[in-house]
């Protein structure tokens, strides 16, 4: 396995923060593609100044976040879903043919409207990924691991994937990462490195998307809590075994969401992560 941490986390100019991730000695980068960095609106030519930038530090791009928002996947928003396809391309124009995204909440009732529209939007965003050999990475946590495999089977295609994110499984659904892996094995391919501590259960519907489930707003702060790698309920040790042991050889992409030192943060995780993997 490869380590690498997404740009945006260290909350400085892109080419700042590629020159921190090679000064850590990290090999892979994440970026978001909706932002004055990177988005759909730029030339073919300056794109390809970006990818240069980044190769000039040895690094390759693990994937782009393609995360425009829940909306799309309800709405069927035309713009939206084709933003994503041309954020698809952008990927592979930088090396890499993943890019990561919410989806909303997989509901429960398969025959619902909901359930109706994802599944939907994300057969076409399946069919163009096959198309072009690449991955809509679905991020885990909105639902446990067993309901995102039901759905994700019922699209016969690995176009639509899974970005296995441990910490919001743990966060949001209250799941269990190591027991993820192996569920969601056969469509895993990329993950995040973050840890998180449940601070109270609570449906997942009222955090990602509740005005379609004509429900209250939830309160993320007071459900959730991000922290330090190591330092939460993530069970390392056996999460990278289950990793190793379903032959998973991608990026594990550290992420900071919150906290006042993300640099000082994304380093000791990766020393954490090193010493995990290498015993260094």
């Amino acid at each position: 396995m490869k380590i690498g941490a997404i740009a945006d986390s260290f909350r400085k100019p892109l080419c700042e923060a590629i020159k921190q991730i090679s000064a850590l000695k990290l090999s892979g980068v994440q970026m978001y593609a909706d932002n004055a960095n990177l988005n759909i609106g730029m030339t073919a030519t300056q794109i390809k100044e970006i990818g240069k930038m980044i190769d000039g530090e040895g690094i390759k791009v693990s994937a782009l976040c393609g995360d425009i928002g829940c909306d799309m996947y309800y709405t069927k928003d035309r713009a939206a879903i084709d933003k994503e396809k041309r954020i698809m391309e952008i990927a592979q124009e930088l090396g890499t043919n993943i890019v990561t995204t919410h989806i909303g909440v997989v509901p429960n009732d398969r025959n619902c409207r909901q359930y109706e529209s994802m599944h939907e939007v994300c057969r076409e965003l399946a069919e163009f990924a096959d198309s072009v050999n690449g991955h809509f990475a679905v991020e885990t946590g909105p639902e446990k691991a067993d309901l995102l495999k039901e759905f994700l089977d019922g699209l016969n295609s690995t176009g639509v994937s899974v970005n296995l994110d441990p910490a919001n499984l743990v966060m949001c659904a209250g799941d269990d990462p190591v027991k993820a892996v192996h569920t969601l094995k056969d469509y895993i391919v990329h993950t995040h490195a973050k840890d998180g501590i449940q601070l109270k259960q609570v449906d997942t519907r009222t955090l990602y998307c509740a005005r379609y489930y004509d429900l209250p707003q939830g309160d993320w702060k007071s459900s959730i809590a991000e922290k330090p790698l190591g330092k939460g309920n993530v069970d390392w040790d056996n999460y990278l075994k289950a990793l190793k042991d379903i032959g998973y050889t991608g990026y594990l992409i550290i992420e900071r969401e919150c906290g006042d030192t993300p640099a000082k943060d994304i380093a000791a995780a990766a020393d954490f992560l090193r010493e995990k993997l290498f015993g260094l």
